[in-house]
């Protein structure tokens, strides 16, 4: 085990590895509040400046697996620390910049240290602490990124408004410089097999497959219904334009609450705690879609969509800690790569079901993929029988 008896130094690391999740995600959905006035200031379209968002998602999808393979064998330390000065500089080009080409070229090069970074932060985290409480650190990660939805997309948007759209991303600049720091400065320098965290504890193909499956289905469920919720509230479930944030926050910091309670629970129960939040997630958006006119019950309803959603990434993040065959780092690049395949694919078809059945039947057809998602969750879990949770794992 690394550091053994050097706590305090060891937790500095992970909470600095969490800041730097808060830092890529808000950088990564940044622009989608800041649409307007970033395309105002570089004399391009709006479409063009989604392209900032949707590019960098597709670069993540598409490079996550080959990154992960071509820097298996570098030591975390250089590694990470590389990825965190992709992170600063790019990020201090978009500020500088006053050209589109520019700017769109500095996120695909956040986007790749992005792919890299979720690839191999999980089993480095999870190398520093014991393997008893690996679902515990992965969640302290998952709070990192989450609270850049609750907290880093709107502070952002807010300081954008106010002082104009280079403002936040100076400040995750800074922020991006104080973790590279500290990350340099007390992460080992230690090849990868030297953690416990590059392997798995029961390696099962076909259950890999599984988490890949549910992480695909769910996500592309979640977001068929999810992208097109503010048409939701306004249009069938009557909220004020007005409300809309409020709803939302609402939904992130349930999210948050989530994180917490499944990150107390996936060391104890793995493939339980899957099932409940894809069974979660299913139950809401098909739970939106039948009382979407009452609006007590949709705000409840919001909130368990968050509690349940926002941490089927950390639970599938946790199976695949359990179930890789081979190198972990591996395993997270495929699920990270098809958690952004399915934001995407969720996204369309939301745009394919909204002028068939409105948004109301965009969380239906959400809801309904969420259900299978749920099943295979389910019955991969009744086959695996006894739980392996408990194993021992190389150290």
């Amino acid at each position: 085990m690394w550091w053994s008896g050097d706590g305090g130094r060891r937790l500095v690391v992970l909470l600095a590895l969490a800041a730097s999740a808060f830092a890529f995600n808000t950088t990564e959905n940044l622009p989608i509040g800041l649409l307007p006035l970033i395309a105002a200031d570089l004399a391009v379209t709006v479409p063009a400046v989604g392209l900032l968002v949707g590019g960098y998602g597709l670069t993540v999808a598409l490079v996550s697996l080959p990154l992960a393979h071509v820097t298996r064998h570098v030591p975390r330390r250089y590694l990470l620390t590389g990825v965190l000065a992709v992170l600063v500089l790019a990020t201090a080009l978009s500020v500088a910049t006053t050209s589109y080409p520019v700017l769109l070229a500095a996120r695909v090069a956040t986007a790749l240290a992005q792919a890299l970074f979720w690839a191999v932060t999980a089993p480095v985290a999870v190398g520093l602490f014991r393997p008893a409480v690996r679902g515990r650190v992965v969640a302290v990660m998952s709070v990192g990124g989450s609270l850049a939805t609750v907290l880093g997309v709107p502070a952002g948007t807010w300081l954008g408004e106010q002082a104009g759209w280079r403002a936040p991303f100076l400040g995750l600049a800074v922020l991006a410089l104080v973790v590279l720091v500290l990350v340099a400065a007390l992460l080992p320098t230690s090849a990868p097999e030297q953690s416990h965290g590059t392997r798995a504890t029961a390696p099962h193909a076909g259950r890999f497959a599984a988490v890949l499956l549910v992480t695909a289905v769910s996500v592309t469920g979640m977001f068929t219904g999810f992208t097109y919720v503010a048409e939701f509230l306004t249009q069938v479930a009557g909220f004020a334009a007005g409300t809309v944030g409020g709803l939302l926050f609402v939904f992130g910091a349930a999210g948050l609450v989530g994180v917490a309670v499944v990150g107390q629970l996936l060391d104890r129960f793995p493939r339980g705690t899957l099932v409940c939040t894809v069974a979660g997630q299913a139950v809401a958006l098909l739970g939106l879609w039948r009382f979407a006119t009452e609006r007590p019950v949709v705000v409840v309803l919001l909130a368990l969509l968050g509690a349940t959603a926002v941490p089927v990434f950390l639970a599938t993040q946790a199976r695949i800690l359990h179930v890789t065959p081979g190198r972990t780092e591996l395993g997270f690049a495929a699920n990270s790569a098809t958690f952004n395949v399915g934001i995407a694919a969720g996204a369309l078809l939301g745009g394919v079901a909204l002028p068939a059945g409105g948004p109301r039947g965009a969380l239906l057809a959400g809801g309904l993929l969420t259900v299978l998602a749920a099943a295979v969750s389910l019955g991969d879990a009744a086959r695996a029988g006894r739980d392996t949770t408990h194993r021992p794992v190389p150290a």
